[in-house]
């Protein structure tokens, strides 16, 4: 007679803590969920701060490696998701500092709003007026804004991202948000 099977664990369902500990003791399945649930928000995150497709997939891609190599470091597992944006903010970072002289952001899609035809119109002209208002501002502030404003990262982790003090990412935000604030005016 054989033994009943044992109900299948679905990873996706899984705690992240679950996930790392599990990651970290090598289970492969296990990382590969982290990476299908974190992969979508990192690329996005990676295309914004680049302003590239295929700059965004080589900073998900050194991410992952990096975070498997590292993942037994993390503390605690239910912090994966802001230690990987910190990683992929990195990652980024150091593509646009490769390719310096290069820097286009005519890459970044609008998001695809469901509303209505009005409002996607709207809302894809807000995104372009954003975009356009972004590109104005300097590398370095742009860079702060993005960090801050898309990817969630504190100051502290901005400047170390930059490698700058936190007292310099302060005076990039408030110019850069200053900026944005007269350039977006038609959209209040």
């Amino acid at each position: 007679m054989t033994a009943p099977a044992r109900p299948r664990l679905n990873l996706n369902d899984a705690h992240d803590s679950f996930l790392v500990e599990r990651a970290a003791d090598g289970d492969v399945a296990s990382f590969e969920a982290i990476a299908r649930r974190y992969g979508p928000l990192m690329r996005g995150y990676a295309r914004r701060l680049t302003g590239s497709a295929a700059d965004a997939d080589d900073a998900v891609q050194e991410t992952l490696l990096q975070a498997w190599n590292q993942l037994g470091d993390l503390q605690d597992g239910a912090a994966v998701k802001p230690w990987l944006m910190r990683i992929c903010g990195r990652k980024s970072i150091d593509l646009i500092r490769k390719r310096r002289p290069v820097d286009d952001l005519d890459d970044v899609e609008p998001p695809d709003p469901a509303p209505g035809p009005e409002r996607a119109v709207e809302q894809g002209s807000q995104m372009q007026s954003l975009v356009a208002a972004l590109r104005k501002l300097p590398d370095e502030q742009r860079q702060c804004w993005v960090l801050k404003e898309m990817g969630g990262q504190s100051y502290e982790d901005i400047a170390e991202t930059l490698e700058i003090s936190t007292d310099s990412v302060r005076g990039r935000l408030s110019r850069a948000r200053t900026t944005l604030m007269k350039e977006m005016e038609d959209w209040r």
